[in-house]
């Protein structure tokens, strides 16, 4: 959810204006997701690097978090959405954790749509913790190394509970990952749109995914597979 900084900046105002906005965003984004029947959304809400920005902008970040978190609780659970989260939890401020657990606990039986919010998150912080919890499985003879697997690897990560990214959107024209999901993002569709966060709306949700759709993932194999496997789950499904 890149540009907020950027967007207050063109107008005179302050980068956390920039970030209430992005709230707003947020809001509609989720809000049409679930109206699409969009199961998994993750938004990369505030990555380890974040931790290095200037410490006023860090704070307001934190407090802006909580807030939207309990001002939000009604309308996840109204329309269905469950919230999740993953990063390096006990790094987050307490008021933070708190909120958090309470906003996960309220919404743990929604179904409709998962909302994962990636907060104090990085692919590298994951891949580490997933390296050092397969070592010590190895270690305690719970596996072998022989074992170890993409299975394996992926049960260990922070998104063992939900299926991997079919579709990256980028905004801010930025043409990089920027240290997200660098496992699951294996064959997922990437979308770069120049448009900054606090003016995404549902119509650049929209153009995202039938640009998406109007692709061919082929995984490795060439179209004409693609083409006869198409065929063949058509064929088995025929009545």
């Amino acid at each position: 959810m890149d540009g907020n900084g950027r967007w207050a900046k063109r107008r005179g105002l302050p980068r956390v204006a920039g970030h209430k906005k992005g709230v707003d965003t947020v809001r509609r984004i989720v809000q049409t997701c679930a109206e699409l029947g969009i199961k998994y959304l993750t938004l990369y809400t505030f990555s380890t690097e974040n931790w290095k920005r200037p410490q006023d902008e860090v704070a307001t970040l934190m407090r802006l978090i909580v807030r939207s978190l309990k001002s939000e609780i009604n309308d996840l659970n109204a329309n269905d959405v469950r919230l999740t989260t993953i990063g390096d939890f006990n790094s987050l401020p307490a008021i933070v954790q708190k909120e958090l657990m309470q906003s996960i606990e309220k919404t743990r039986n929604n179904k409709k749509l998962t909302l994962n919010l990636a907060l104090s998150y990085s692919s590298k912080w994951e891949l580490i913790t997933a390296i050092k919890n397969i070592s010590k499985q190895v270690k305690e003879n719970e596996i072998s190394i022989d074992e170890i697997d993409e299975k394996i690897i992926s049960a260990n990560l922070a998104t063992k509970d939900m299926p991997d990214p079919d579709l990256l959107i980028r905004t801010a024209g930025e043409f990089r990952i920027s240290n997200f999901l660098l496992w699951q993002l294996a064959y997922a569709e990437l979308y770069i749109t120049d448009t900054f966060w606090p003016d995404f709306k549902a119509k650049h949700l929209l153009d995202a995914i039938i640009n998406y759709q109007s692709r061919e993932r082929r995984f490795g194999q060439v179209s004409e597979q693609i083409s006869k496997n198409s065929q063949q789950n058509n064929n088995a499904k025929t009545p």
